[in-house]
């Protein structure tokens, strides 16, 4: 018998259950009645390490993170564990690989510690087939789990994410309104993530009516992601007869990469050759011309997960999912966007926001 089991048989929402635990004001007395009914009927007893009956909480957060190498995710630690020390909260960090038995090992091994709640970082831990998710829900009957840029719909489960599909197609649709009309896009991922950002990319296309061109589409896997080996595969396909006007890369190492193969092919950016990038990171700024890049709102995306969870594990409601909207941060590898024609989507306004309230 867990939380959820609870929250199904008094037919209240876990979030509610969790108020009850912790003797919050913002609970009927009819319904604190009708959960410790349950609770007493069932025998249960919250977990003595995470929650001591209700009344404290061992104020420390589950972090999962399949790479802490990768750039994103490594600012993602950094951003989430300032914000949890901010709320008094410690962190307890644990990495493992990206292939499916590593990830479920990885969550095992972190609700065994009986930490309050779990934060799963990136949009690796989340497959197409829902029995590969089945671990995440498993360890969501016994804590909340919130996912940061992935989108898992399941009881107690909560997704914080930046819309990567809208951020890709503007980013598309901003070269292809500028007058390009061959963008090589590369991409690293395959994943549900990927493909959103790849169907971006086509929906830009599709919306100006301007066919895509396969080849123009090129995979790295995350073992040839750096930069010389984008730039001399770049070269390689200049050298094969691939035109191409713009790149359009969905990581800014592959973007610097391309950079570099302009560079080699002396061929003028951003006046022969456009190029952005994706996650706006410090790379932008460490290369001649400076990347234009997508911002996915990394930072507030971290923060916002960390309040979703606190909101949940003190018994406030709580949205299942929240959507920021990117934003292309213009520099100088691309021109500037006073010279798109009328009607362009690119904006640099707040990101907005899509809450849903668990059921």
């Amino acid at each position: 018998m867990n939380i959820y089991d609870i929250s199904q048989k008094a037919g209240v929402s876990t979030a509610t259950v969790s108020r009850v635990l912790n003797h919050s004001p913002r609970v009927s007395e009819a319904t604190r009645a009708r959960v410790l009914a349950v609770m007493e009927e069932s025998g249960y007893v919250p977990n003595a390490f995470a929650r001591s009956l209700g009344l404290n909480s061992m104020k420390t957060i589950g972090l999962l993170c399949p790479n802490a190498a990768d750039p994103y995710l490594s600012h993602a630690l950094s951003y989430l564990e300032r914000e949890l020390r901010r709320r008094q909260y410690s962190c307890l960090l644990s990495c493992c690989e990206r292939d499916l038995p590593s990830r479920k090992q990885g969550i095992e091994l972190l609700t065994a510690q009986h930490v309050d709640g779990v934060i799963l970082m990136g949009s690796t831990f989340v497959e197409e087939k829902a029995k590969d998710n089945e671990s995440i829900r498993k360890a969501a009957l016994q804590t909340p789990v919130v996912i940061l840029n992935a989108s898992l719909k399941a009881p107690n489960v909560y997704s914080v994410l930046c819309d990567e599909q809208q951020a890709t197609r503007d980013a598309a649709r901003f070269l292809l309104e500028s007058g390009r009309r061959r963008i090589l896009y590369l991409y690293h991922s395959r994943n549900h993530n990927g493909r959103k950002k790849l169907n971006g990319y086509r929906a830009a296309h599709e919306a100006l009516a301007v066919p895509v061109d396969e080849a123009l589409l090129r995979y790295f896997p995350e073992d040839e992601m750096n930069v010389s080996h984008v730039r001399d595969e770049l070269v390689r396909l200049d050298e094969a007869g691939l035109r191409f006007d713009a790149v359009l890369a969905s990581e800014d190492l592959l973007a610097v990469g391309a950079l570099k193969y302009a560079g080699v092919r002396g061929r003028n950016v951003p006046k022969d050759l456009s190029v952005i990038g994706y996650n706006n990171s410090d790379a932008c700024l460490c290369c001649d011309p400076e990347l234009t890049s997508v911002d996915n709102r990394l930072k507030a995306v971290c923060e916002h997960c960390v309040s979703v969870l606190l909101d949940v594990l003190e018994g406030r409601e709580a949205p299942q999912e929240t959507v920021f909207s990117g934003e292309l941060v213009f520099r100088q590898s691309t021109v500037s966007p006073s010279s798109t024609i009328e009607g362009s989507t690119v904006s640099s306004a707040a990101p907005s926001q899509k809450k849903e309230v668990n059921p």
